[in-house]
């Protein structure tokens, strides 16, 4: 769409003319050093003591893997010897172990690309709202989400969402462009990119079809039924792309490529499909029966417990665990949306008209997003809220420059003040002078309002954002940030331990005496569960079968194969916790644990004195012909 002259929209959202040709406007001056400066805000926010990073143990021995063969990259294999795959698709760790390949495998190398992905969002952000509301709106949509935690959570962090947000505010950017004139090939460009976030976060970037399909269906100028045909090309293009992964893992006979973790059967569908979808689900009635769904299954042999908080409604989102990282902005947001699309409908303007086209798609966008997470289970997880804080920027920049010149626009920032102060109770003790601060200069915003209107804009800004801007700051100490693990900033973050990604002295001496003993073994070693085995992958890059999978109910190796794995001499020892295997332990009854008992009962065991007389922890059985009872 034609991109507005700098001036900053009022509430008529009148398109102003360009300047002529050659004119360099006031904005243009100062649009690419304060761009500039927003970007280098944001790297230093994200990259600041990356040196100090950690690995996230199950994420870091998948990267590992995914570094040592194109099967293993494809798949997204768990472990070396290519054995089970991740519990969702790959595409969010190819980055990763791209990264790992050309500077090593550090904890650093593993969440540079994140970083470098934000910084990018925040970037993009700012074109797309500066083509929609001007030049002021997209610098201040762009410094909203530089400033917001979750941002510097996601850039700091191994998760989805960095490279998730960034493919969908490109799928964005490629609508924008394909409604103003109703290009069907740069809006199959919008296809292919939500394609590509499918392999990031799966069904998830399907939410944001809503917001691309509407946006286009009403701004595009082209006939009803020319718009139609040129979002179902889109959609086939979405499509294809989107379940490309799926289609060649479910034509590769099962041998050939890793085991689908997360299924019962083997299959993508069960996976993606219901594993990690229709189970997210279950508060609200959903079942992912049929699917072969782990979870589903779990569930309906009454072992599975439902966290507190998953799938309980809308205000679920207004509470401090996610609000702290996201929500700060929800009151200048609501009135970007709801003023903005008042003024719209008095001056009953096309259906082509940009700004109604900008408040269509982040309207919807927010909405889609805002109701699964709602009603979904993010047990918890902020890193699911990137995507929330694009739109809530993009809304509260528009509302600022739209609403600048109205008495509406210092109460909402009041309210927004409030409402910031308010969210920081449930902590405290955590810089204590933030919430007077921020009302200290509400109060001056209010004062200057009717002296000084652009002093009190900028007071009233400086207020609303003095709080998430500290929080995101804070990330730049060790004590409450570690960068590499789940994107939490402030201080509920927590520090990833090194227990599950190195190796400690006993670990050490059992891997040199199964190398030592490994005789020609596909596998070094079978464990119980991931856990046990990303400290060897991490450390050694070692060939350990992970039995059961990330939950431990996932049934490989199945209970014929697992001897079939013995009998051939590709697996000769299998390393098992003490408390696995006393009466009603853990997981006792889980797949994996089926596999405990019959190693415990059919195995030779290794006398620690062999590898680790002080090993109080773990047992030792060597199994095959000549070892099995």
């Amino acid at each position: 769409m034609p991109s507005p002259a700098s001036k900053p929209l009022v509430l008529s959202h009148a398109p102003p003319a360009m300047p002529p040709t050659g004119v360099r406007t006031a904005a243009d001056r100062y649009e690419r050093p304060v761009l500039a400066a927003l970007a280098a805000l944001t790297a230093l926010l994200c990259l600041w003591g990356l040196g100090h990073s950690a690995y996230h143990p199950f994420y870091a021995a998948a990267v590992r893997s995914m570094t040592d063969n194109p099967v293993a990259f494809f798949y997204g294999s768990f472990d070396p010897a290519n054995s089970i795959t991740l519990d969702k698709l790959p595409g969010f760790l190819w980055p990763q172990a791209l990264s790992a390949l050309v500077f090593g495998f550090h904890p650093w190398a593993l969440v540079l690309p994140q970083a470098l992905e934000m910084v990018g969002c925040v970037l993009l952000l700012h074109v797309l709202v500066r083509r929609w509301a001007g030049v002021p709106a997209g610098l201040l949509a762009a410094a909203f989400l530089a400033l917001t935690p979750v941002t510097v959570g996601l850039g700091r962090s191994v998760t989805e969402d960095a490279p998730f947000v960034l493919l969908l505010l490109l799928a964005a950017e490629a609508t924008w462009r394909a409604a103003a004139r109703a290009r069907p090939r740069t809006l199959l460009l919008a296809g292919f990119w939500v394609g590509l976030a499918f392999q990031c976060k799966m069904l998830e970037a399907w939410a944001v079809l809503p917001a691309l399909a509407v946006t286009y269906a009403v701004a595009a100028p082209a006939a009803l039924r020319r718009r139609i045909g040129h979002l179902a090309l889109a959609a086939a293009v979405t499509l294809t792309v989107s379940v490309s992964w799926m289609v060649v893992a479910a034509l590769t006979p099962s041998g050939s490529r890793p085991y689908l973790d997360g299924t019962t059967d083997d299959s993508p569908v069960g996976m993606v499909v219901g594993y990690n979808f229709l189970t997210r689900f279950h508060a609200v009635g959903i079942d992912a029966a049929g699917t072969g769904s782990i979870v589903q299954s779990r569930a309906a042999h009454g072992g599975h417990r439902i966290p507190p908080g998953m799938g309980d409604g809308v205000w679920k989102m207004f509470s401090p665990g996610l609000a702290t990282q996201t929500g700060w902005l929800y009151p200048l947001a609501a009135f970007g949306l709801v003023g903005g699309l008042l003024a719209l409908r008095r001056r009953r303007v096309p259906r082509t008209d940009p700004a109604l086209a900008g408040h269509l798609l982040w309207g919807v966008w927010l909405a889609t997003f805002f109701l699964a997470f709602s009603f979904g289970s993010v047990t918890g997880h902020t890193y699911y809220m990137g995507v929330v804080a694009a739109a809530l920027s993009a809304l509260a920049a528009a509302g600022v420059v739209q609403g600048r010149r109205t008495r509406m626009l210092p109460v909402v920032l009041a309210a927004d003040v409030a409402w910031c102060a308010a969210l920081t109770l449930r902590y405290p003790h955590f810089f204590a002078w933030l919430a007077p601060g921020a009302v200290a200069l509400g109060l001056l915003a209010l004062l200057l309002a009717g002296v000084r209107r652009p002093a009190a804009l900028a007071a009233g800004l400086c207020a609303v954002l003095l709080i998430p801007a500290v929080w995101s700051a804070s990330a730049l100490s060790p004590r409450y940030n570690q960068p590499g693990g789940f994107g939490r900033v402030g201080p509920t973050s927590t520090r990833t331990g090194p227990a599950l990604s190195t190796l400690d002295a006993g670990r050490a001496r059992l891997l040199a005496y199964l190398t030592a003993h490994r005789d020609g073994a596909r596998y070094l070693e079978a464990v119980p569960g991931w856990q046990a085995a990303a400290p060897y992958v991490i450390a050694a890059n070692a060939p350990v079968l992970p039995m059961g999978g990330f939950t431990g109910r996932v049934p490989y190796p199945a209970p014929a194969a697992f001897r079939r794995l013995i009998g051939s001499g590709r697996l000769r020892y299998v390393v098992l916790p003490r408390a696995g295997l006393r009466p009603g332990a853990r997981g006792a009854r889980t797949p994996a644990g089926a596999l405990v008992r019959w190693t415990a009962a059919h195995c030779t065991l290794v006398p620690p004195a062999a590898y680790d007389p002080g090993d109080r922890t773990r047992l030792l059985y060597h199994c095959g012909p000549d070892h099995t009872r």
